[in-house]
């Protein structure tokens, strides 16, 4: 039996063909995955988490940017499209256009069935090495469930919230934010 062989792209290719694509689609070393779509559910999350921090944060030197904003990992060699991507200041574009940063100090996914060991994993592994990246928040979509990793001296800190009532202190921006409106919408069914 033959092995089937994979199609390895240069960030150039990958970029031309993502510029013409009808959906999106992630670049890891050379390899395209296309992504899957979304829930209500995941847009509902991602929607609250974005307006949270959009609005909070209106006065102050931050920009807050939702899933059609490309993140450029130069060393792992990854293109990705988070939920939400939280910048201190100015963006740094990882080319000449504005469609592609380089240094989210925080970063929002929200987890479903088939992304979040990806998210809690490799991907994680990846955000890590950005050395702007402060604080990943990770938001379940099925249950009220946040994990906040934050980074200290000694490696990254876990917090975990679980109720409606729980109350998540971000760690890179002056800023308390309720569970029950991170899920305002959201229907557990």
């Amino acid at each position: 039996m033959q092995a089937l062989s994979k199609t390895y792209y240069s960030t150039q290719e990958y970029l031309k063909l993502e510029a013409e694509a009808e959906y999106k689609s992630e670049y890891h070393d050379g390899e395209i995955i296309p992504m899957t779509g979304g829930t209500t559910n995941h847009n509902e999350i991602s929607g609250n988490f974005y307006s949270n921090l959009k609005f909070n944060l209106r006065k102050q030197n931050y920009r807050v940017y939702i899933a059609d904003v490309r993140l450029w990992i130069p060393r792992h060699r990854v293109y990705t499209y988070p939920d939400v991507m939280l910048i201190k200041g100015e963006p740094i574009y990882a080319d000449q256009g504005t469609t592609t940063v380089t240094n989210p100090v925080m970063i929002g996914e929200v987890l479903s069935a088939s992304t979040q060991n990806y998210d809690q994993g490799d991907k994680f592994t990846y955000y890590r090495s950005i050395p702007e990246m402060q604080e990943y928040i990770l938001i379940s979509q099925q249950k009220y469930h946040v994990m906040q990793y934050v980074k200290i001296d000694s490696g990254w800190l876990l917090s975990e919230y679980e109720t409606e009532d729980a109350i998540i202190k971000l760690a890179t921006v002056d800023l308390q934010l309720e569970l029950a409106d991170l899920y305002a919408g959201v229907s557990f069914d």
